[in-house]
């Protein structure tokens, strides 16, 4: 869901009836008769459509001609866990940590505490890999430490946060490494801008791990660390990057309104963030090119892996694992069997190419129909509003 939709729902009064369409990101303020009926029917047609869905579970995630595409969750919560097998996820291609501290409301969560949790989720996961992005506090995310300022989305937040309060970075890299031994794991940094910041992190890390042997607790010694491509610093500099770490996750929510200089909360310029922006999608590619020359896999966590037409296209560009929340791997699992990688490699050359967004939008639609993915009725444009 857009933050357009978001922002809109959170103004709304108690009593308003509104209509939204999570896809498109639209909110309809007291529609007519007409209009609401239309969007019974469309929630009716989609909740079916999920259901048909339900029997690509077990399936793999794989192109006609034989091309694998690993598919993941993003989850905020231990509770989600079930989801997993429910949704057919091969892993956490995203743990959100500071989920656990929103939901207690405060930053001294003890190193146990975060060790019970983690423990859960890679049990949950076994036999595939958990993700865990250390704290992504700034931002929109606030906690009673946080410094008031003017444009927070591009202050104090991620790994600035975490390099700067070691007091609670340490603790939650101890919990990590403990629960490390009981599956594999990976650590993810976000919001990094700058090489200096992964040595400095190492160093931290190197540090803990140094105290975890001295005190004769086992962890893995060799855990994956990775970065978050968020900013278009690192995604313009992803060969340097590359040497650093051993995998890249894109974050296409940050990435998207950096690029284009958009507020993706703000109502006033929701329209101008587009996630299919072609030089959002060079980026993209920038990042996957770098990477195969590192000979790191990419995968790709933001909500741009859930907008079906984009499907095709990330696939195209070489990305290797999509990850996203559980409910919408089904239907990303649908578009991933009914392409050729071939078709996949040629559709990202006609995106790479495109002047705009809304024509490539256009385009690929046309695609999914095509290919029988059955989302134009909720996709289209046609009678949106009164």
């Amino acid at each position: 869901m857009s933050g357009k939709v978001e922002n809109t729902v959170s103004l709304l009064c108690v009593g308003i009836i509104a209509a939204a369409h999570g896809i498109r990101g639209q909110v309809i303020i007291n529609p007519s008769e007409t209009t609401l009926d239309r969007y019974k029917t469309r929630q009716e047609r989609y909740k079916r459509l999920i259901q048909e869905d339900k029997h690509l579970v077990p399936l793999p995630g794989e192109t006609i001609d034989g091309h694998r595409v690993g598919l993941e969750a993003n989850l905020d919560l231990r509770e989600e866990i079930d989801l997993l097998k429910e949704y057919g996820a091969e892993g956490v291609g995203l743990f959100r940590t500071e989920m656990l501290l929103l939901m207690e409301g405060r930053i001294s969560v003890s190193e146990d505490r975060q060790f019970e949790v983690y423990q859960k989720v890679i049990e949950g996961a076994l036999p595939g890999t958990t993700t865990f992005r250390i704290l992504d506090l700034g931002g929109d995310k606030m906690l009673p430490m946080a410094h008031r300022e003017h444009n927070p989305f591009l202050g104090w937040r991620g790994i600035r946060v975490m390099l700067d309060k070691t007091e609670i970075l340490r603790p939650q890299l101890r919990a990590i490494l403990r629960a490390s031994v009981l599956g594999p794991a990976r650590i993810l940094l976000p919001m990094v801008t700058d090489v200096s910041e992964i040595r400095k992190f190492k160093e931290i890390l190197n540090e803990v791990m140094q105290s975890l042997e001295q005190e004769d607790i086992s962890f893995d010694k060799f855990i994956p660390i990775g970065v978050m491509v968020e900013v278009p610093a690192v995604a313009l500099m992803a060969d340097r990057f590359a040497k650093e770490v051993d995998f890249f996750s894109i974050g296409t929510n940050d990435l998207t309104q950096y690029v284009l200089a958009v507020d993706r909360g703000n109502d006033l310029v929701a329209e101008l963030y587009q996630d299919l922006h072609p030089a959002v999608l060079q980026l993209i590619k920038n990042t996957v090119d770098a990477a195969r020359r590192a000979g790191i896999p990419v995968s790709l966590c933001g909500e741009l892996a859930t907008n079906l037409r984009a499907v095709p296209v990330l696939i195209g560009l070489g990305v290797d694992t999509l990850s996203a929340s559980p409910v919408y791997l089904p239907a990303i699992k649908r578009v991933v069997r009914a392409m050729k990688l071939t078709e996949g490699r040629r559709l990202a050359k006609m995106a790479l190419k495109s002047d705009n967004a809304a024509d490539l939008g256009n385009m690929l639609d046309r695609w999914l129909d095509e290919h029988g993915c059955g989302l134009s009725f909720f996709l289209d444009d046609g009678n949106a509003s009164d």
